[in-house]
């Protein structure tokens, strides 16, 4: 199990490795951008994402998990490559084509690939600390990344900060054929001895994911769910540009968007600890999460953004939650395919957000706009209970 954790941690942790994250709002603007232009880059990106995310889901059902998570990881490079040859609207926005097709190919994919695994090895109960040490492991590396980032920018500007970016998505490529390949719940003789082809099989999943969430109350509850708290984490794309509405040179923008980063390390870590709580508490804590970031964005610099990054934290946890509880309910024989569904939802609700910030940024200062948009969160916290499903004890089978 701990050989286990350390593959899944290490392939999540690396590919979030990335300087750039901390800067590519700034490297926008410094480029003309406008911030109705950067949202229009964000919405391109989500619905490239939620086209694609559904039957990159069926397809990882459907053919090796691995080979789509190279293929994931050989996009992403290419997507940050474009963006340092050709840095301008159009060229930001084919990166963010490919990174969106890189993100669905990966959605899903690698949380059935940690499940089935598990599930193999009889551990299902263990999903939630394992992928809240990864989600941990991500948050690491993106904050000692995004405090990479100013040194790096000092030494070479965004040139550096970026080919460091993209040499660490290869390494992270290379790490891809070290995770596990478990089998998934329907196994390959059986598939064989229908004699049934790849797009066969393709559809065949498609159809029973999509299905079953249809027809399973459950499910479809906890996949809402998931998928409007994963939506909520969209707002972090715009706290470098809050960062430096506050006032902060370019070089301590990313000290203060990588405070948020420390809370979310602290609520990812902590979702093995918190994986049984009920939905009354998780709706509690949605709600404090909430006003904490819309309090941080309104006071700004250093206290403001420790505020959003516990309250960023905060939901970071209960989102972790939520998505183990989903994969506890689903049956498992399109199990990727449902989890896409999840990332398409979460899309869809990003775009919102995306577009609502394009639109208020006519009107409100940055922190104003994140106080605003954070305001449904309160709303999604009273119905958290009725959405929630109970926690399944280790080592039982979900009732039907």
């Amino acid at each position: 199990m701990t050989s286990l954790s350390a593959r899944v941690v290490a392939y999540a942790s690396v590919r979030e490795f990335v300087p750039l994250y901390g800067l590519y709002a700034l490297l926008f603007e410094d480029h003309g951008l406008d911030t109705r232009s950067i949202s229009s880059l964000f919405v391109l990106w989500s619905v490239v994402a939620f086209v694609s995310e559904v039957p990159s889901g069926a397809w990882a059902d459907t053919v090796s998990r691995r080979g789509l998570l190279f293929g994931s990881g050989a996009l992403l490079t290419a997507a940050f490559t474009m963006w340092l040859v050709w840095p301008g609207y159009w060229g930001f926005a084919l990166g963010f084509v490919l990174w969106g097709i890189s993100e669905s190919m990966k959605s899903g994919t690698f949380e059935a690939l940690v499940y089935d695994e598990l599930a193999a090895r009889g551990c299902e109960h263990r999903y939630a600390a394992i992928m809240g040490y990864a989600n941990a492991g991500e948050m690491t590396c993106v904050f000692v990344a995004i405090l990479t980032a100013a040194p790096l920018f000092e030494l070479g500007g965004y040139a550096l900060v970026g080919w460091v970016s993209v040499a660490i998505t290869v390494v992270d490529i290379a790490l891809v054929g070290t995770l596990p390949a478990a089998p998934k719940v329907e196994e390959a003789d059986e598939i064989a001895g229908r004699g049934d082809t790849v797009l066969v099989r393709y559809m065949s999943s498609l159809r029973a994911g999509t299905s079953e969430i249809r027809t399973d109350r459950v499910v479809r509850r906890s996949v809402v769910l998931a998928a409007a708290l994963l939506a909520c984490l969209a707002f972090d794309e715009y706290f470098a540009l809050l960062a430096r509405e506050s006032g902060a040179e370019t070089g301590f923008v990313p000290v203060l968007v990588a405070l948020t980063a420390v809370g979310q390390v602290v609520g990812a870590a902590t979702a093995g600890r918190t994986a049984t709580m009920s939905g009354r508490t998780m709706g509690a804590v949605v709600i404090v999460g909430s006003a904490l970031i819309a309090g941080g964005a309104l006071a700004g610099g250093i206290a403001g953004f420790t505020a959003i990054g516990v309250g960023y934290g905060a939901l970071h946890n209960t989102a972790i939650v939520a998505e183990a509880r989903l994969q506890d309910t689903m049956s498992g024989r399109a199990r990727a395919t449902v989890s896409s569904v999840v990332g398409l939802t979460s899309e869809v609700l990003s775009v919102a957000v995306f577009a609502a910030y394009a639109l208020g940024s006519l009107w409100l200062p940055m922190a104003a706009l994140v106080a605003v948009t954070v305001l449904p969160l309160v709303g999604l916290g009273v119905v958290v209970p009725r959405l929630l499903p109970a926690a399944r004890p280790a080592g039982t089978e979900r009732e039907r």
